[in-house]
């Protein structure tokens, strides 16, 4: 899936959820492939609202199956982290963070082969259409699009992808990357 195709899919979903974006956010939409050059399988798209020193807001889409990968939020000084909570606009979202882990058998979420050893975390969470999880600083976790993808509303604290922890040496997260 190339970037255009990817913009063009995450409209759709933007739009079926009823979230209006006006031109120039449409073309301008973030497509994440974390460095890792596939998309179907990997990534995120965001529109982002603010992004600021004190808080940022987003709406993120992941597509069937799409992983964003393994991270966590250090703290950096006095600021213990990035909080981050998500709301479900459409669809169902994945979280996997630390707790009790699922059986592996019983995952909603496939781990890519070759990438078992990149992922740590495995206590479920399914967030459906109007759920909500508040992700405390410092957790280690990944999310996953569920059987027909999502639209997933993110409202955090202080955002520096450029400290983002990845389990996965390979991941290379920079805005638009």
């Amino acid at each position: 899936m190339t970037r255009e195709e990817a913009r063009i899919k995450a409209l759709e979903y933007f739009d079926k959820a009823h979230i209006y974006l006006k031109e120039e956010e449409r073309q301008n939409l973030e497509i994440a492939d974390m460095g890792l050059d596939d998309l179907e399988t990997y990534g995120i798209q965001i529109h982002i609202y603010v992004d600021t020193d004190r808080c940022s807001a987003k709406e993120m889409v992941l597509f069937p199956y799409q992983i964003c990968p393994e991270q966590r939020h250090p703290p950096l000084g006095d600021y213990p982290g990035k909080e981050e909570s998500f709301r479900v606009r459409e669809g169902e979202l994945y979280i996997y963070t630390e707790g009790e882990p699922v059986e592996k058998s019983k995952m909603k979420a496939k781990i890519p082969a070759g990438k078992e050893d990149t992922f740590t975390v495995f206590h479920e969470i399914i967030l459906k259409k109007g759920d909500q999880y508040t992700m405390p600083p410092n957790t280690t976790h990944w999310i996953c699009g569920g059987k027909d993808g999502c639209v997933v509303s993110e409202f955090a604290t202080y955002n520096r992808d450029d400290l983002d922890i990845y389990t996965d040496p390979q991941v290379a997260r920079m805005n638009g990357v």
